[in-house]
């Protein structure tokens, strides 16, 4: 006698006893599992509610403090057209490294023991890509390529792996991913044993197959391209961890400004300087979180497609933010160095008003992204910082440093007053 089929498996009747036989679909998925993981690693959403960040994600942020101090040591050293490309550049690596172990935590449970032991050695990884970066186009090429490489390939391998036989979806995204990193390390190894001229060409064509991957939706010639709409994501935490690398990159910024002034003589320009980059670092804040991260953080989680707006707000915008507030805390330490006495050269010129006037960029293509408007006072700020910027070689830096802070403290302080009205409107 035949017996019904349940829950995948049929029963069938051999030698007088009752045997459990798997059914076709799940003896592949057992014969598949070592190559695959056995339990689903991915986070547990409950309707309504947002995905909190956890402290180990927090822990893994540490390291993108030291690789963010070790960017702007290394502007700092080479202020010239080429060291600013590079500077750039190693930015543009340490955030698309940063970048993409956030949409895995987006969808892994950093509680997961698996996870956490993914993200420490990524930590491992990245700590040695930190300590590589003063050297990365000279001696330490190929530990600079290696720790990049393997953060990438060994993180999105982990993924695939772990979403397997869990999110049929995501797996064929995350392998899709995984082929263009495969691609793109081929140019970052050849990169690393060319010249440094060639090595830095080498290099960009890495870095543009990866900026440009996303935006083509990782399309392979064998399984197609990823829909947007298979990423899946928490909008609230992927809003939130984009607030907290740029929260680390103003971080940086304190710590510049601190352990600069610490050594320094407390003369009167020393100090004006000093209350002069608090008070800009402190505008930077207020422009961004005052409205900026909730707007998108409303933005996102009201998207009908989050992972299209998450792929261009919060994988592609803040990097301008991290870049404006890395080049503005270049110029706070030249002004603290060197206050009074002479006016201001070239270099200092257009990294006190160009790091404020790209961050002010930043936050103007961000809120239109998530908004689809240009707040008004970001457009007025960012021309008199332009402004600022063609008149400045008029001034000492630390009178230059203090007009630069009085334009941020005017855009913030506008934009705060445009929120109070909103809010009395909505209110009424």
């Amino acid at each position: 006698m035949k017996l019904p089929v349940s829950n995948g498996y049929r029963q069938s009747r051999i030698g007088g006893k009752l045997d459990l036989i798997q059914a076709s679909g799940q003896l592949h998925r057992s014969n598949m599992s070592r190559f695959a993981a056995k339990n689903d690693l991915a986070r547990e959403r409950v309707p309504g509610e947002e995905t909190r960040v956890e402290y180990v994600e927090l822990f893994f942020d540490l390291v993108f403090v030291f690789a963010v101090t070790q960017i702007s040591h290394t502007l700092l050293k080479h202020l010239t057209v080429s060291g600013a490309f590079q500077a750039a550049f190693l930015l543009m690596a340490v955030w698309w490294v940063w970048v993409y172990t956030s949409w895995v935590t987006n969808w892994l449970d950093p509680r997961r023991n698996a996870v956490r032991l993914m993200l420490f050695v990524l930590m491992l990884a990245g700590l040695i890509l930190s300590t590589s970066i003063p050297e990365a186009f000279e001696t330490r090429a190929p530990v600079f390529v290696g720790a990049y490489i393997f953060m990438q390939l060994s993180r999105t391998a982990f993924i695939v792996w772990a979403q397997r036989d869990f999110n049929a979806r995501n797996f064929r995204n995350m392998s899709r991913v995984l082929a263009w990193f495969v691609l793109s390390s081929v140019f970052w190894i050849a990169g690393a044993f060319a010249e440094h001229e060639t090595r830095f060409a080498i290099w960009i064509v890495a870095l543009l197959i990866e900026y440009v991957s996303p935006a083509a939706r990782f399309w392979t010639p064998w399984s197609g391209a990823s829909s947007t709409a298979d990423w899946d994501i928490d909008g609230g935490h992927m809003a939130e961890r984009s607030a907290l690398f740029i929260i680390i990159a103003l971080g940086e910024s304190v710590l510049v400004t601190g352990a600069t002034i610490a050594e320094a003589d407390l003369t009167f320009g020393a100090v004006a300087a000093f209350l002069a980059a608090f008070v800009t670092t402190l505008a930077m804040w207020w422009i961004y979180f005052n409205a900026g991260a909730e707007m998108g953080r409303h933005s996102i989680e009201a998207a009908n497609d989050p992972g299209r707006l998450a792929r261009i707000a919060y994988t592609y915008m803040p990097v301008l933010l991290v870049a404006g507030i890395i080049v503005t805390a270049v110029g706070d330490e030249l002004a603290l160095a060197h206050p009074t006495g002479h006016h201001a050269e070239l270099a200092t010129v257009l990294v006190l008003t160009g790091g404020p006037a790209l961050y002010i960029f930043g936050n103007i293509m961000f809120k239109w992204t998530v908004s689809g408007a240009v707040p008004r006072s970001h457009v007025v700020g960012l021309l008199l910082l332009l402004l600022a910027g063609v008149f400045g070689h008029n001034f000492d830096p630390m009178p230059l440093s203090a007009i630069t802070s009085v334009i941020l403290l005017i855009v913030a302080y506008w934009e705060h007053r445009l929120k109070e009205a909103r809010t009395i409107v909505q209110n009424a």
